[in-house]
């Protein structure tokens, strides 16, 4: 693939961006203030490296390391967190989250990175012609929900197990309504059993339209696991799920979890 430096920066992705304004679910969005000063992070983008095993995985790494994540720091302060793949649909793989208080934040930082003469130079280090950089990308950008919570970093810098979750509803009403059961009783069930999600986002952009995503660190495999089992077998989850499906349907049609440990590096870990 061809990368051109004036459409191209890796992890944030210009191209979308001019088509991100409409509303979701009928409302005026909270996301199209390009002058908005908001501390929090209101748009997040998400990018999936697909590699091939051998020098590719390496050398992803090493241009994020060295080169990208201290442009950015220079120009945004965006939360960033850098994951490996360790159970997902194709492997090896490296995703990006990158976080911005809106659009115009999100536009005026890739702005400045394509005019950084120290990133241009590794990135054409990077796109050394024996090898392709990687074999494809994807890329979403998702709107946070109001009640996602500000992105958390573990307190005692040790890398995390990740889990993404993306929960695909037949419809706008639906995900509307799935918004809704979260933000009510499911969360606080989630708590209880030990699942703190650091991110709740409804897809702007991307694959199985429309979803919402969120994203959850485990100390461990294993407390992942015990975390829902518990939830499982919850009582009031279950009859809050029996309440949903019976008044909407089956709000949650398909879902697709993958798993991830945060890079030594990265920021979000």
């Amino acid at each position: 693939m061809t990368l051109t430096r004036r459409r191209f920066v890796p992890v944030l992705g210009l191209g979308a961006a001019g088509a991100l304004s409409r509303p979701l679910f009928g409302k005026e969005s909270m996301i199209d203030n390009a002058e908005s000063a908001a501390p929090l992070s209101k748009i997040f983008v998400v990018r999936n490296y697909l590699l091939k095993n051998g020098t590719q995985p390496a050398r992803l790494h090493r241009f994020l390391k060295d080169a990208l994540l201290p442009a950015l720091k220079q120009v945004a302060d965006a939360p960033l967190g850098v994951f490996d793949g360790l159970i997902a649909a194709n492997m090896p793989q490296v995703m990006t989250v990158a976080g911005f208080p809106s659009f115009g934040h999100w536009q005026a930082a890739e702005a400045k990175l394509i005019e950084s003469p120290d990133l241009n130079k590794a990135l054409t280090a990077w796109e050394q012609p024996e090898e392709a950089p990687y074999e494809s990308y994807s890329e979403r950008v998702l709107a946070v929900t109001p009640f996602s919570p500000p992105v958390a970093v573990s307190a005692d810098g040790k890398p995390r197990i990740f889990e993404l979750r993306i929960y695909h509803s037949p419809t706008h009403r639906q995900l509307a309504a799935l918004n809704e059961r979260f933000a009510g009783p499911e969360i606080a069930i989630f708590h209880r059993c030990g699942i703190f999600p650091t991110l709740y986002a409804n897809a702007i952009t991307g694959d199985n339209l429309p979803n919402l995503t969120y994203l959850t660190p485990f100390e461990s495999l294993e407390a992942r696991e015990k975390a829902w089992a518990a939830f499982a077998a919850d009582p009031e989850w279950v009859k809050v799920r029996a309440d949903s499906i019976e008044k909407f349907g089956q709000i949650s049609s398909v879902i697709h979890i993958s798993l991830w440990k945060a890079s030594e590096y990265s920021p979000l870990r």
